[in-house]
């Protein structure tokens, strides 16, 4: 699908296909275009080329209130001059239905999202998250086929946005119904969708779920969005012994053919990448050099060194550093010599401080 407004291309090629009962999170920087897509599903907004289906029906040529779509606007878009009772049943009374069916349609409404004895207030008198609950409850009333959530929860505060997305998650599952959230929000997308699309400029550049987001990012540039502010280039090449890895300075490492599966790169295998402290892709690297144990390894306040042996990455704070007048936590002794178990570490020295200044550990 193709979106073109004025002179720019704001959705260029966009592919996207959503099973039924799933919740897809589109996930980008703002002006990428999330928000556009939700409002051309909708039909706020002109497609220029490509075809929108829902359940095997274009939709794209259809008026918006033909296509059996509902938005939640990010503003929430609620009538102030009405009570929460006839912001739910607004869209009932547009499509003609009968007083007493909009009756109980509200009141179910208000008693899913917990709205109970709040149904005669005034929209302006609601507070925390009962004004997104009460728009969430005014699509939901009209049982729409593809639910289009755009940012809800970015006007919350920070106690509430982090209760919300459970609830809202609860209540899609329990409905079975169809969903699309934009988000820029990286937390929130991985807590409530099954399947996060990363956008970028128009342009979808990796759907996966959000554990495979996490762990195989496509391209640095999801890697760099999913948090990982660590990146190290390495130049993988066969060796005899398996797999030979150089880095940047020149450092030689070995890896055992044994550990080649364990390894996942990217950008044509020239580059691992990284998490936030020492996280590996498979096991660690063998140096032909004293003190390269792997990409990350790293002496300074509040991290620790590698087991000489360690078999899978570790988080932070386990294992201890085996460098020559090292002790725990990567702290050298005045005298060099390394700190037995339960022994103070005693003051720095001189080349101590150096050494923990050039944050290395070849020594």
């Amino acid at each position: 699908m193709r979106v073109v407004l004025g002179a720019t291309t704001v959705l260029d090629e966009l592919d996207l296909a959503v099973d039924r009962g799933e919740l897809v999170a589109l996930l980008g920087a703002s002006g990428c275009g999330k928000t556009t897509l939700l409002r051309a599903v909708c039909g706020f907004a002109p497609v220029g080329s490509g075809r929108i289906v829902v359940d095997g029906r274009p939709i794209q040529d259809l008026p918006p209130e033909r296509r059996d779509t509902a938005l939640v606007f990010e503003s929430y878009a609620l009538w102030p001059h009405m009570t929460a009772a006839r912001n739910i049943g607004y869209g009932l009374r547009v499509r003609g239905w009968p007083k007493e069916p909009i009756a109980a349609r509200v009141g179910e409404m208000l008693a899913l999202l917990g709205l109970e004895g709040l149904g005669q207030r005034n929209v302006r008198q609601l507070s925390g998250g009962q004004p997104q609950r009460l728009a969430l409850g005014r699509a939901l009333a009209v049982e729409p086929r593809l639910l289009l959530l755009d940012e809800p929860l970015s006007n919350l505060d920070a106690r509430i946005r982090l209760e919300l997305p459970h609830e809202i998650r609860s209540l899609q599952r329990r409905l079975g119904i169809t969903a699309l959230h934009v988000t820029h929000d990286r937390e929130e997308a991985m807590v409530m969708a099954d399947r996060i699309a990363v956008v970028d400029r128009g342009r979808i550049v990796q759907l996966d779920s959000p554990q495979g987001l996490w762990h195989r990012p496509a391209s640095p540039f999801v890697a760099a969005f999913m948090g990982a502010d660590n990146r190290v280039e390495l130049a993988v090449e066969p060796s005899p012994e398996g797999l030979a890895v150089r880095a940047p300075d020149g450092t030689l490492a070995s890896l055992p053919a044994r550990a080649r599966d364990g390894l996942e790169p990217v950008d044509g295998g020239r580059s691992v990448h990284g998490r936030p402290g020492p996280r590996f892709v498979g096991p660690v690297l063998r140096s032909t050099r004293a003190g390269f144990e792997g990409a990350s390894h790293r002496h300074g306040p509040g991290r620790r060194g590698l087991p000489e042996d360690l078999g899978e990455a570790r988080g932070p704070g386990r294992g201890r550093c085996r460098c020559p007048g090292r002790g725990r936590g990567g702290r050298p002794r005045a005298d060099g010599r390394p700190i037995r178990r339960g022994e103070p570490p005693g003051p720095l020295s001189r080349e101590g401080r150096d050494r923990r200044a050039r944050d290395a550990c070849d020594g």
